[in-house]
């Protein structure tokens, strides 16, 4: 017979995993519904991922982190946030493989990408100085929190103003592999429109906000139940947000990015993945502002901060990539998705041992 700890403990992770299922399903079909309004509305694919997957897609992040934050879970909160980044870059790896004959970053061709990339490390780098610096309390929130809103929103308004704008030619291969992508596109759209006929502008835009629906509210009991189980198991509610949590509140990213990449919206994928991560970067403000007690980035402690570092050096990983463009894959993705995995897993490596240094984990 089980006791009352042991059922609690399982009926927890039967509604963390049922809510991640519905944050899955309701992800994979979001991926079509904002390739359709791209499509329609002119948005580039940079944009949409960016702003429209990447937006609706970090809702179980703001699910997450708010209600662990009211709670007094700051450390949850502030590391399911950084540790989302990290897995979120890794998880590109997913997307790289299910190209198979290339290597994502080498059909990448568009220069918006290298902007995201190169925007997340510097938000990134901000944290890491803010984590490991402490904060200023300005009113409800710190000083570094209002400068990372800032900055994410400049990062926005800088990538609004550069899509479309073709400031350098991608080499030889690319352009094949672009034409190639844009034909398969063309004979997608062309199946679209098809589609588009038999489903109103109302209706797309209608199923849209159920998927974002379903991801707020599953992103909800993701942290209801992720926190129990975090504080049932032992792992602590730290390591639990940067590691498993943050993977489960990944699902929508995942999903949109397979999503994506199989209707060969290659940018889009990237956009998604990135266009979150800078999201995520803002995200802190938020919680810094509902969470009670000093300003949070300055009293996380050096777990944050490495949580921090590691996104950066992921995203970094992919940004050598898209730059170097080799198309040679290894165990069936290119060299930074393979690099990245195994940074990724010493970082968590690290993060375990990091665990008791967490501020509050």
């Amino acid at each position: 017979m089980l006791g009352i700890a042991e059922w609690s403990l399982w009926l927890s992770a039967t509604v963390f995993m049922a809510s991640a299922v519905v944050v899955w399903f309701a992800g994979s079909r979001l991926a079509g519904f904002v390739d359709e309004i791209s499509d329609r509305t002119g948005l580039g694919e940079g944009l949409a991922g960016l702003f429209l997957l990447g937006g609706i897609t970090s809702l179980p992040e703001i699910a997450v982190s708010v209600t662990a934050s009211l709670g007094g879970e700051a450390a949850l909160a502030v590391n399911n946030v950084l540790g989302s980044v990290a897995a979120q870059v890794a998880i590109l790896a997913i997307a790289d493989a299910l190209i198979g004959r290339e290597a994502l970053t080498s059909v990448v061709v568009r220069p918006t990408v290298l902007l995201q990339a190169a925007l997340n490390i510097l938000l990134l780098t901000f944290v890491a100085m803010a984590v490991t610096t402490g904060d200023v309390a300005l009113g409800p929130v710190g000083l570094w929190s209002c400068f990372l809103l800032l900055a994410y929103l400049g990062s926005m308004w800088l990538l609004s103003r550069y899509e479309g704008r073709d400031t350098w030619t991608p080499a030889p291969h690319a352009e094949g592999a672009r034409g190639e992508d844009e034909g398969e596109k063309g004979s997608t759209d062309g199946e679209q429109k098809g589609s588009d006929e038999r489903r109103p502008m109302s209706s797309l835009v209608l199923l849209t906000l159920l998927c974002a629906a379903a991801i707020l509210v599953a992103g909800t009991l993701l942290s209801e139940t992720g926190e129990a189980i975090a504080k049932k198991s032992g792992l602590g509610s730290a390591f639990f947000g940067a590691t498993l949590l943050a993977l489960a509140t990944s699902l929508p990213e995942i999903s949109t990015m397979v999503a994506a990449v199989r209707l060969r919206r290659y940018e889009m994928a990237l956009g998604d993945i990135f266009g979150t991560n800078l999201f995520n970067a803002a995200l802190l403000f938020l919680v810094d502002a509902v969470a009670p007690g000093e300003p949070v980035l300055g009293r996380v402690g050096p777990f944050a901060a490495f949580g921090s570092l590691l996104g950066l050096v992921l995203t970094a990983v992919f940004l050598a990539g898209v730059v170097e463009r080799r198309d040679r894959t290894v165990l069936g993705m290119g060299w930074d998705s393979l690099a990245s995995l195994v940074l990724y897993a010493a970082g968590v490596g690290v993060l375990y041992v990091l665990r008791g240094s967490a501020g509050g984990g």
